[in-house]
């Protein structure tokens, strides 16, 4: 009997022996799956990237954007349009942002100087001109910006120099030809030169200052360049980490792959200068 209760035994120890390493290898199998769950969640959900950019820079880098994820999956970059001076100051104001790129100098000055941006990051990366547009029905003698004293010019249109750089450059352009104070009652202002090239496409005005880069994004047959406006200061993009960038190193990326080989032949393809030319 007491020979028959140890074999019982013997074999009730086997089979919970076996049940204790079924059930471990049922954990260790829950934590692989666990593991590569994270792991594949992961590869699925780049880390995203804000980039504030200048109104003109539109076309320019949503091209940019389908090379450089292509290259850098780990990245999803996403893009705020506006005026340079309104991107400022959403910097200023703790917006999330992590990479500006403003279509003047004196706005990121005004941030480097509010610590707001890496100074270490910034760089000049493109250089553009400035035009002036009318019409393409237009039946005014528009050839110049002197012709836009003329009585019969009633609506010009320009950035709002305060937030919009091109606005600043035409006010500067029209003033050193010593005509702004006869025509600064016929403008009407646009929050950035993308509303200005919308106003003289639909006819909505009789002329208006736009860079040559956004020029060429009008709609075929709506406007045309009568003009390039000389400006004493130089059109120069420069491009910087924000300092509050929760990203620096996918933003960094990005600043690297606008100034390199790459980014620069896009810009370059939408009629932007390179800044080393």
């Amino acid at each position: 009997m007491r020979k028959e209760l140890i074999v019982l035994l013997v074999i009730l120890g086997v089979f919970l022996a076996i049940g204790c390493t079924g059930n471990g290898n049922e954990a260790t199998n829950e934590t692989d799956n666990s593991v590569v769950a994270e792991t594949s969640s992961s590869e699925q959900n780049p880390d995203a990237i804000t980039v504030s950019a200048a109104a003109s820079l539109t076309e320019a880098f949503t091209d940019i954007e389908s090379q450089f994820e292509t290259e850098n999956p780990d990245v999803d970059v996403n893009f705020n349009f506006a005026g340079s001076g309104n991107l400022r100051q959403q910097i200023e104001g703790g917006a999330p942002v992590d990479v500006f790129a403003s279509a003047n100098q004196n706005h990121m000055d005004i941030l480097a100087g509010e610590k707001l941006i890496e100074n270490s990051t910034r760089k000049d990366f493109a250089q553009n001109s400035l035009v002036l547009i009318v019409p393409t029905n237009s039946d005014l003698n528009i050839t110049g910006i002197k012709d836009l004293t003329a009585p019969e010019v009633e609506k010009i249109s320009i950035g709002n120099p305060e937030t919009a750089p091109v606005g600043k450059y035409a006010t500067q352009a029209l003033t050193e030809a010593g005509i702004w104070d006869q025509i600064k009652d016929k403008t009407i202002l646009a929050e950035d030169v993308k509303q200005v090239l919308t106003y003289v496409e639909r006819g909505e005005v009789d002329a208006g200052f736009v860079y040559m880069t956004d020029a060429k994004t009008a709609d075929p047959g709506t406007i045309k360049i009568v003009a390039t406006v000389p400006v004493n200061t130089s059109i120069s993009y420069p491009i910087a980490v924000v300092s509050d960038s929760d990203n620096k190193e996918e933003a960094q990326e990005f600043v690297d792959f606008i100034t390199g080989d790459e980014g620069q032949e896009i810009l370059e393809k939408y009629g932007f200068t390179p800044e080393s030319e």
